[in-house]
């Protein structure tokens, strides 16, 4: 298949130093907001790649569930491809790209388990289908049939048919805002230009169980006839 002459030209907007926040939590939420206003596919859709025991990189998708002055929220099966992964080597990557604000942000971090109790409050949101589902279905593993996933989902909604707990397996991860450096960029014509900005420490709420070596990257990226996409 020829793909060679497929491409666009990204020119809607031009990103310079005084359009962005100090703050790249805030700069992140601000191009959040305008990408949900904007209604594009999956705002809160993110890229999570993680790197496997024999050190072979994956990446799958999830969606954002929590942004706040510590890191990125996203929950899942602790036993799942990923949680496996996480679990041997914690340090993650996070890409988030809205096409049609030519827009994509990557960021750079450790990821940790949050408190049961905070799993907790966020599972007794979800849809009652979705709870059963996250005892039913052993993420990542092969399944020997559809019916008997959905054997196996009707039991436990017969065993719980008003409150479905959580499952111990089951939870949120926390990508740990740290940081140290603060990187936007933007390319034209195949050349990536931009700046850097220390990001101090005054800007995070410390953490006792944060590692301070850790350092978390933001890369806020305006595709302007990118080597990437063209």
């Amino acid at each position: 298949m020829d793909l060679h002459d497929i491409r666009e030209d990204y020119c809607k907007q031009a990103l310079s130093q005084h359009d962005c926040d100090p703050n790249p939590i805030k700069q992140f939420e601000k191009w959040l907001n305008e990408a949900i206003t904007a209604k594009v596919n999956e705002p809160t859709g993110v890229n999570v790649a993680t790197v496997n025991e024999d050190g072979r990189p994956t990446s799958r998708m999830v969606l954002l569930k929590e942004v706040n002055e510590q890191g990125f929220v996203f929950f899942t099966n602790y036993h799942s491809r990923k949680g496996r992964a996480i679990e041997h080597n914690p340090f993650v990557a996070l890409t988030f790209f809205w096409p049609e604000l030519e827009r994509s942000v990557r960021i750079e971090g450790k990821a940790e388990k949050i408190s049961p109790e905070q799993s907790d409050e966020y599972f007794a949101t979800r849809p009652y289908t979705s709870r059963i589902g996250a005892w039913a279905s052993e993420q990542s593993a092969v399944i020997s049939s559809h019916k008997s996933l959905l054997a196996k989902a009707a039991l436990i909604a017969a065993k719980h048919p008003l409150n479905v707990p959580r499952p111990p397996h089951w939870g949120g991860y926390l990508v740990v805002y740290m940081t140290e450096f603060v990187i936007y960029t933007m390319r034209e014509n195949g050349k990536e230009s931009g700046y850097r900005r220390k990001f101090l420490q005054k800007h995070v709420k410390k953490q006792p169980h944060f590692d301070s070596s850790i350092k978390v990257r933001f890369i806020f990226t305006l595709f302007l006839f990118t080597d990437d996409f063209c």
